[in-house]
């Protein structure tokens, strides 16, 4: 070891309480786990630690897989690693924004001017929102992750993470903007990045496009209404969920295989209500055993509509608007009075209340077959929002992702293949998710608290923006905001007139500036020295559920600005699930915040139940497991303290009895499987065999060497070589399960290391084998403790004390001369006078007991 021993200083009532702050403390002043910058490359280990959403309060699921990431981080620098573990707080995007608006109680208007003195009212009614301009939205949006992210960085020291606190970053912060902004001009200049108006999925609560990564399915109640149009030889019947979109409709379709409708391909059909001739197609994705075969396109219903709209070169028609209301005038084609009069009954309501007043119109012109038919649907909503999504068609930014690019699909399949996956089956997501991708990656979003699109355009005469020349500026003056930066050439007077310019009103989507967090925490062009020394990341542990979002576009983004993978490995967390086996989430309300829990339980004790959870493995919250680990803490310090208060040895410090050297050859084969688990990142198995060896330690070697160690069988207490050689294993044993135990339980074993070590822990050499004494048989301490557990039992099963005497006891067994070694212990321990080893028998090892006369 390269630690030094000293006098032990044990309190006299060691205690888990109030470990966690003097030790938070102390690791902070003495800068424990600051990232040694100096350090070489094949010496650093670096992590691109998840910065966590900002807003509201972290849960267990959170200090449940920040825990596992940690063990990693700790293991490795005890294997001599200068570890890059950084935190950041994700605080911009839309869960930010709305938690403001309710938090004030105020909105955004862009079209108000600043006011610089503005303050929200001391009481705010999130139902009567003050409107405020987009700059003091934002303030306000910083003002509270502000608030938030202490309460988050509370949480996290509270845990124990090890992260070096100087590496903090927020990617709403100067330089996360600056690199976000940086790599779209880039993806821009490669053509990676372009502008587009097209379909875009919409969320009209939020008011923003979404982009395919943010989807879910849910399970919605509707409808299928049978409507007829006319067609040349009478009616067509169609069945929809959604007969508001008929106004939309530019087709019908069937399979090109369809005998029923083959005779209509090519020719037109009349739209019911809307008299608007629109022709029958044929297309593979029409499902024949689906309704009656035959379905209408309408721009948009839902995504496979886009796929025939565009296939199909087929003409739009939108009616629904961003607010997700029918649009105030008739769309293109609807042109007949009846068709107009129609329309008019449906304007600006919502998409349900003009479903309802549409079917009450085929009603009445008997264009409705029958009654609504109940079903219940999957429809796509937004992750965070409340109410189905809609399609629109608007000008948005796209980064290429091979949604569009057969070989670029192919080299991103090829980077998830380059990449280690913790555990492996995890790449399966990945390969299905690119696989399936049905367009590019869209990043922009009408919204005001997140990173600007860094572009300007040009106003043409008319005072129109000239899309396909954007005006851009130096990445020496990022970050910048088009709402109130001025481009190069051109003056702040100019804004808004034609021949003048104006800046580009949205900002991107908050996975466009987390897919850079490797660039962003190694300062990417800012710190080359740094960068070099970290990049590409040796782990990125997250959750297995955004695979398709955050690790994907991080995948994306390096690929196209390094040609490489951002890191080596990937780690994959389960989930935490309620009692009910429900993922814990914010959205759902089933949560569980930690503070209460690590006061209740202790840190360790929290961090052993996170421990315990496999990679890729959900697991259930359970208050039992917290509680095994507090007494597992407990267990440590009370262990520790009669370990060293046994004294050093006073002659050798080695260990000879057979006894000490078989529990330390146990021991080094547990050295052994911890670290062959943790190379394999398989923190729990280490965890598992290290806390068994621990018990047995306690339950069965200490009892056995107990009185020993008090130099009981070799003369006074401070004894002769036998007690020697039980204090130095001990001490050994102590030293190295300490260390095995310090990625999981920090507190505990700083502290007990604290007693007669000096510095700390957790820069301690990780243990090994070759520092512990060989020439042992672990087969000797398993037979001495097998005999021993025989003798208990014996004892409990006559209701009598442990310390009761043994008058005679017979050991019989294949084992009995492995037990032999241990004579004089097992007499110690189990209070035996007469002890007969027969070493002639063989089979199972069996113990015959007769106890004295009580």
């Amino acid at each position: 070891m390269t630690e030094q021993s000293r006098t032990p200083s044990i309190p006299q009532k060691p205690s888990l309480d109030g470990l966690e702050d003097k030790w938070v403390r102390v690791w902070d002043e003495v800068g424990t786990y600051r990232f040694d910058r100096t350090a070489p490359r094949e010496r650093v280990y670096s992590i691109d630690t998840p910065p966590p959403t900002v807003s509201g309060s972290l849960h267990v699921g959170h200090v449940f897989s920040y825990t596992q990431t940690d063990t990693v981080a700790r293991y490795r620098r005890m294997r001599g690693m200068a570890v890059f573990y950084p935190m950041g707080w994700d605080d911009n995007g839309l869960p930010t924004e709305r938690r403001a608006q309710n938090y004030f109680g105020v909105r955004c208007d862009p079209s108000l001017p600043y006011d610089p003195s503005f303050e929200p009212p001391e009481r705010p009614d999130p139902k009567r929102q003050i409107p405020v301009s987009r700059r003091n939205f934002v303030e306000l949006c910083r003002r509270l992750t502000d608030i938030d992210e202490e309460a988050f960085e509370e949480v996290w020291r509270r845990v124990g993470l090890s992260v070096d606190w100087g590496l903090l970053y927020t990617t709403i912060g100067d330089e996360s903007r600056a690199t976000s902004q940086r790599a779209f001009l880039r993806n821009l200049a490669r053509g990676e990045a372009y502008v587009a108006e097209a379909p875009t999925l919409w969320d009209v609560t939020f008011r923003t496009a979404v982009a395919q990564a943010e989807l879910e399915d849910r399970d919605q109640p509707g409808a299928f209404h049978r409507i007829a149009f006319q067609g040349p030889a009478g009616p067509v019947h169609i069945e929809t969920t959604r007969p508001e979109l008929i106004p939309a409709c530019v087709a019908l379709v069937a399979h090109p295989g369809d005998e029923r409708y083959r005779p209509l391909f090519g020719q037109t059909v009349r739209t019911p209500l809307f008299g608007v001739e629109v022709p029958v197609v044929a297309h593979r994705l029409a499902e024949p055993d689906k309704g009656s075969g035959i379905a209408m396109i309408c721009t948009f219903g839902d995504l496979t509509d886009v796929i025939w709209w565009r296939e199909l070169d087929l003409p739009t028609r939108a009616v629904i608007d961003t607010g997700g209301r029918l649009a105030a005038a008739p769309p293109p084609g609807v042109d007949s009075a009846a068709g107009r009069a129609a329309f008019a009954e449906i304007a600006g309501r919502t998409a349900h209340s003009a479903r309802e007043r549409i079917v009450e119109l085929l009603r009445e012109s008997g264009d409705l077959d029958g009654d609504p038919r109940p079903t219940v649907r999957p429809v796509k909503f937004y992750e965070r929002g409340t109410k189905p999504l809609e399609i629109i068609t608007s000008r948005q930014w796209y980064i290429r992702n091979g949604g569009r690019d057969a070989g670029l699909r192919e080299r991103l399949l090829a980077r998830g293949g380059e990449l280690t996956w913790h555990p492996a089956f995890m790449r399966a997501r990945y390969e299905n998710w690119v696989e399936g991708l049905a367009g590019d990656w869209l990043i922009s979003r009408q919204r005001f608290f997140g990173i600007p699109i860094p572009v300007w355009y040009h106003l043409d005469a008319d005072g129109e923006p000239v899309y396909d020349r954007p005006i851009v500026p130096d990445e020496s003056v990022l970050p910048v905001d088009p709402s109130s930066d001025v481009p190069p050439g051109l003056t702040e007077d100019q804004r808004g007139k034609p021949g003048g310019f104006v800046g580009d009103p949205d900002v991107m989507d908050t996975w466009a500036t987390s897919s850079l967090t490797p660039q962003i925490a190694g300062r990417w062009e800012r710190d080359p020295d740094l960068f070099g020394r970290v990049f590409p990341y040796d782990l990125r542990p997250q959750a297995h559920d955004i695979i398709r979002t955050w690790l994907f576009s991080t995948v994306v983004r390096s690929h196209q600005e390094h040609g490489s993978l951002p890191w080596a490995r990937t780690a994959m967390s389960g989930w935490i699930l309620d009692p009910d086996r429900k993922k814990m989430s914010k959205s759902k309300g089933n949560v569980v915040t930690p503070m209460g829990l690590l006061r209740e339980y202790g840190t360790d004790g929290f961090r052993y139940w996170a421990a315990s959870g496999r990679l890729g493995t959900d697991t259930a919250f359970d208050t039992g497991q917290l509680k095994i680990g507090r007494r597992l803490a407990i267990k440590i310090l009370n262990a520790a303290k009669f370990v060293l208060g046994l004294g050093e040895p006073t002659r050798s410090g080695t260990p000879t009895a057979p006894v000490d050297l078989a529990m330390l050859a146990t021991l080094a084969e547990v050295v052994d499987e911890a670290t062959a688990a943790f190379e394999a990142y398989d923190h729990t198995r280490a965890l598992e065999r290290t806390e068994r060896f621990f018990w047995d330690l306690c339950d069965d070697y200490l009892e056995l060497v107990k009185t020993r160690a008090y130099g009981g069988q070799d003369g006074p207490a401070g004894g002769g070589p036998d007690a020697d050689s039980a204090r130095a294993a001990l001490r050994l044993a102590l030293s190295a399960v300490l260390r095995l135990f310090a990625p999981f339980l920090p507190f505990v074993t700083e502290e007990v290391w604290s007693w007669w070590q000096e510095g700390s822990v957790h820069t301690a050499p990780w243990p090994t084998r070759a520092e512990l004494p060989g020439g042992g048989d672990p087969e000797v301490l398993a037979a001495a403790a097998q005999v021993l557990q025989q003798v208990r039992r014996a004892k409990s099963e006559a209701k009598v004390s442990m310390r009761a005497e043994v008058s005679h006891a017979v050991v019989r067994g294949a084992a009995a001369p492995k037990a032999a070694l241990a004579e004089s212990d097992l007499r110690a321990a189990g209070r035996i006078g007469d002890l007969t080893l027969d070493d002639a028998a063989e089979g199972d090892l069996t113990v015959g007991v007769t106890l004295a006369e009580q």
